[in-house]
């Protein structure tokens, strides 16, 4: 191999990755996405991140490109599922668990939907991190609750409330903060579901 090959674009760009530890990439990550729950998208710049990190704005430049491509990044790299490994054996008793879990990050992810919004909108790159990060592990998750639910026969499977628990779920979660300036918080969440969704169901 020559020395020009070795030192392609590729190879030059490889290196430059490897410079950033995952730990460092993950405190910029953690650093971008509480500034823009904290002061919206358009309010954070890589200049600003910069400063707080303690780096120079061209690490994340060269990193990066662009705060899209920035923070499209730190959102997927918070992907994470919530509602992984609740089987209580019970659908009711798993819907409740899951109502627990998603208060528990309600706030945390309603800031960051909220401040996300017109970007999201604007940006499908943005919006197909934030599915990603946020919504379809989630989403996947509370169906496969469904769903063993109707294998264990405690609810039919042409119900035809079954497809609307996540947009009950997800609705309230986003609703509340709009509706009472408060977030849906685990025990507020559980509440809902046993008086709305459990019903719905025809569960107990």
């Amino acid at each position: 191999m020559t020395s020009q090959a070795a030192d392609g674009p590729e190879t030059v760009a490889a290196s430059r990755r490897s410079k950033i530890t995952p730990e460092r990439e993950q405190e910029f990550f953690d650093a971008v996405l509480e500034q823009i729950r904290a002061c919206g998208y358009d309010s954070v710049s890589m200049e600003g991140i910069a400063a707080s990190t303690r780096c120079s704005k061209s690490t994340l430049y060269r990193q990066w490109k662009t705060k899209p491509q920035f923070v499209a990044a730190a959102l997927r790299a918070s992907r994470r599922t919530r509602f992984e490994g609740i089987d209580t054996g019970t659908l009711a008793g798993d819907l409740c668990e899951a109502a627990r879990a998603a208060g528990a990050w309600s706030g945390k992810d309603t800031r960051l939907f909220q401040a996300l919004g017109h970007a999201v909108m604007q940006d499908p790159e943005l919006q197909r991190a934030l599915r990603e990060a946020l919504i379809d592990p989630e989403l996947d998750a509370l169906r496969e609750i469904l769903r063993r639910g109707v294998e264990r026969g405690e609810v039919a499977a042409d119900h035809p409330a079954l497809e609307y628990i996540p947009a009950q779920i997800f609705g309230v979660l986003r609703a509340r903060p709009v509706l009472e300036g408060e977030d849906a918080d685990p025990e507020y969440i559980v509440r809902f579901v046993r008086a709305a969704v459990l019903p719905t169901l025809g569960l107990t």
